[in-house]
């Protein structure tokens, strides 16, 4: 018998209706799942931060080990002023042996700049340069940094930013006249013991983040030694400085050179609390700036103090270590007379985070 028209059996299949209903549930899930996912990846990126800072304050103390004194911010001779911009080299330079990077610290010489040798065209191996050019240190950069990339000169790769930086105390630096420090764990020349630290190791304030291709202005008035109260007054003491911004990546320099000992390379200062948006106006555009008042060592006279802020990818939060070799997050939130405290390696706070 033919089958007919009437007597076909209808072919199961979704409504419009159900199908709306589908889709809407499968939204609802990603909605739901999205956060947790990126939740986890943040919580895995923070772990691998703090191992990598980790790291960095245990190389300080097997510098301090092997030395006798833990490392300095970096290298000046009072009463002189560099005669090459890049004239010391930065903790992060001083700890190579200890960090297990022992094939880049054999190649590099201390007592040179560390842009010696630097050209457009082929490095020559046996200059400072070309170790420097090459090596990117994983435990320098956070997973979370968003422009992890070799920074750039004369349209040829230059050097490696970083994100852990060193206490280098409130707001006062250094003194190229006299040679006097500031209230930090680390400066130039300082060659401090564990006994120096009267508010405790594990009170002090070794590393925190900081964001590579930071905006900064440097090498403006002397500002006075007593810190702003404000970010807004920061933008107003970088009046006439030497800006170091722009709109392109490249123009914003702060923290893109790990074997530069200047605070705005690789120190912070606990002027602010940690994420403290600092406005600077410029051409049109707003930055969030860091402010160093004139670059250690490029004057034989003029004081350096510096607002270099601890900033992170991290919400809400900045890892840090501790100069007893501890690891921890800290919040935005943290009391700015707490944090200051942390900075001090002398300052008779003994400040404890909660």
């Amino acid at each position: 018998m033919p089958v007919t028209a009437q007597s076909r059996t209808p072919t199961a299949g979704f409504t419009l209706v159900e199908l709306l209903v589908v889709i809407a549930i499968i939204a609802t899930l990603i909605g739901i799942l999205l956060p947790a996912v990126q939740s986890a990846r943040e919580a895995a990126r923070r772990t691998q931060c703090l191992n990598h800072a980790r790291q960095l304050s245990l190389a300080v103390h097997g510098y301090e080990s092997s030395r006798r004194h833990f490392p300095p911010s970096m290298l000046h001779t009072p009463g002189t002023a560099f005669t090459t911009n890049n004239g010391s080299w930065s903790v992060h330079g001083r700890i190579l042996p200890y960090l297990e990077e022992g094939a880049t610290a054999v190649r590099v010489n201390l007592e040179v700049a560390w842009d010696d040798g630097f050209t457009t065209g082929t490095p020559d191996p046996t200059k400072n340069w070309s170790a420097v050019r090459d090596a990117r240190i994983a435990s320098f950069i956070c997973p979370a940094e968003r422009s992890p990339v070799a920074r750039t000169k004369n349209g040829v790769p230059f050097v490696h930013p970083l994100n852990h930086a060193f206490n280098v105390g409130t707001w006062f630096i250094y003194d190229p006249a006299t040679g006097a420090g500031g209230d930090g764990s680390f400066h130039p020349n300082s060659r401090f013991t564990t006994g120096r630290f009267a508010d405790g190791l594990t009170n002090t304030l070794c590393t925190a983040e900081a964001k590579a291709f930071t905006a900064y202005v440097r090498n403006a008035a002397d500002p006075g030694p007593t810190p702003p109260t404000t970010p807004s007054a920061v933008s107003s003491l970088a009046s006439g400085g030497d800006a170091k911004l722009g709109p392109l990546t490249n123009d914003c320099t702060g923290h893109t050179e790990w074997p530069d000992g200047r605070v705005h390379h690789s120190g912070i200062t606990t002027t602010f609390a940690p994420n403290t948006r600092v406005p600077h106006q410029a051409n049109g555009l707003e930055y969030d700036i860091d402010f160093n008042s004139r670059q250690e060592g490029s004057s034989a006279t003029a004081k350096t103090c510096a607002a270099i802020t601890a900033r992170s990818y991290h919400p809400g939060l900045v890892t840090a270590t501790m100069m007893d070799g501890s690891a921890r997050t800290v919040g935005d939130d943290v009391d700015l007379a707490v944090w200051r405290a942390l900075g001090t390696r002398d300052g008779g706070e003994a400040a404890a985070l909660p």
